[in-house]
């Protein structure tokens, strides 16, 4: 049974290394493997598991939190708040970076879409940033970083922690709280480190010439920047305080942000039978591709599991010398390493529920575990050589952007993921402060 289950793992990372979708390598080789281990007795079992996923209340939250990201994103909401930011933050050393850090924040709270984030960020500030100076690998670096934030900062890390709830049997609640210390500050890291490098190298990121910041009156940038700043800012607030607060269940929260979504766009004067169409069509296929993953995922688990894959990974935990932080660490190696060649999805769905019962039953705390496991996932968009905001940045970076000016600005943002992750560790009460004072 052993070998099945090594076998079966070895042949799913070949099935992603060729190229073959991820829903579909695990269920391959989860039918084959649990098929050649035990026969037909896994198609008996599997209908009781996918009525479990499907029948899921919190699943719900899913299409709702996609609407309201990718209505936001049409709203074009982002194009007048980067030109705010960059105004008002202008006038430091590194100041239009640090702009693009909080541009990502907000952002990140209420879109969380990676891609159009990062899009948006390189059509609109990259041509600018490298024409008024800035270097080119730290220009790439802080766009990409920036805009991976909204897979930490709650609300909008919906897709991974409805997942890690999932596995872990939390409140997706719980985890939205304690997501508040670890998400600002890793945003309070990238923006420490901007500003000491605006210091060191001022040639690498100069402030924003005087003649444009005195283009724009005070008044009128203030008017501006509250006018595009509340209604993003009162959406999160609602969003998240509804969760935190115990007034809503994530589920009805997310339709309250689907619903505030439609009246920011709207408010905007941006709101098209065209656009609604085409947030649901997005929405639908976004959605889609996750249920098929969350169903194929339990082929795959069940097979592992009745292969005896669990005893395998907890017979070479027992060989681990120096006790749970080993442990841990090894967890985040295996992460981090497995980042640099799959997505987070397939991380969380395959990794995560291996180790996950061993560290359990050593006494690790699982809000602090997942807070470490969501960190350390921010990672898988950023490593080469298929980090997939180095993709999506290339595919709109002007010309006299090569990978290499993309892959060179991205080293130092890993690094400052590594520290957070290492003062997360350190120090668990930044992630689970907010939890124990809120009570749950």
């Amino acid at each position: 049974m052993h070998t099945y289950a090594l076998m079966m793992l070895g042949g799913f990372f070949v099935m992603l290394m060729i190229g073959i979708p991820v829903a579909v390598s695990l269920a391959v080789t989860g039918f084959l493997f649990g098929w050649l281990g035990f026969g037909d007795t896994l198609f008996n079992l599997l209908p009781a598991r996918f009525y479990g996923v499907v029948g899921g209340y919190q699943w719900m939250a899913i299409p709702l939190f996609v609407f309201m990201g990718v209505m936001l994103e049409k709203s074009r909401l982002a194009d007048d708040l980067l030109d705010v930011m960059g105004h008002l933050a202008g006038g430091l050393k590194g100041g239009m970076a640090i702009g693009i850090v909080l541009f990502g924040v907000l952002m990140g709270a209420t879109t969380g879409i990676v891609g159009a984030t990062i899009i948006t960020l390189g059509l609109l500030t990259l041509p600018t940033l490298i024409r008024r100076g800035y270097d080119k690998s730290v220009a790439c670096g802080v766009i990409c970083a920036s805009g991976t934030l909204g897979q930490i900062i709650p609300p909008s890390l919906i897709l991974i922690l409805i997942l890690l709830s999932d596995i872990m049997q939390l409140s997706v609640g719980t985890l939205f709280a304690a997501a508040v210390g670890p998400g600002v500050l890793l945003a309070c890291v990238y923006i420490v480190y901007l500003l000491v490098m605006g210091w060191l190298r001022p040639a690498s990121m100069p402030p924003l010439p005087v003649a444009e910041r005195d283009a724009v009156s005070r008044r009128e940038l203030w008017v501006r920047f509250f006018k595009v700043l509340v209604p993003p800012v009162m959406l999160v607030v609602a969003v998240l305080g509804s969760i935190v607060g115990g007034v809503a269940a994530p589920t009805e929260a997310a339709s309250m942000g689907a619903v505030g979504a439609v009246l920011i766009t709207a408010l905007s004067r941006r709101l098209t039978w065209t656009t609604l169409k085409t947030t649901a069509l997005d929405t639908g296929k976004i959605t889609a591709l996750m249920m098929f993953i969350l169903m194929t995922a339990q082929v795959f688990a069940l097979s592992f599991r009745g292969l005896q894959g669990e005893e395998l990974i907890a017979a070479m935990f027992d060989k681990l010398p120096g006790g749970v932080n080993t442990a841990i660490w090894f967890l985040m190696a295996i992460i981090f390493v497995l980042g640099f060649f799959v997505e987070w999805i397939e991380i969380s769905y395959i990794a995560v529920p291996l180790f996950l019962p061993i560290l359990i039953n050593l006494g690790v705390d699982p809000v602090w575990l997942a807070m470490l496991i969501t960190i350390n996932l921010q990672s898988s968009f950023l490593t080469p050589p298929f980090g997939w905001a180095l993709f999506y940045l290339k595919g709109v970076a002007p010309p006299s952007v090569n990978i290499k000016d993309i892959y060179k600005g991205v080293l130092p943002f890993i690094a400052l993921q590594a520290i957070t992750l290492l003062l997360v560790f350190q120090f668990p009460s930044i992630a689970t402060w907010l939890p124990k004072a809120i009570g749950w």
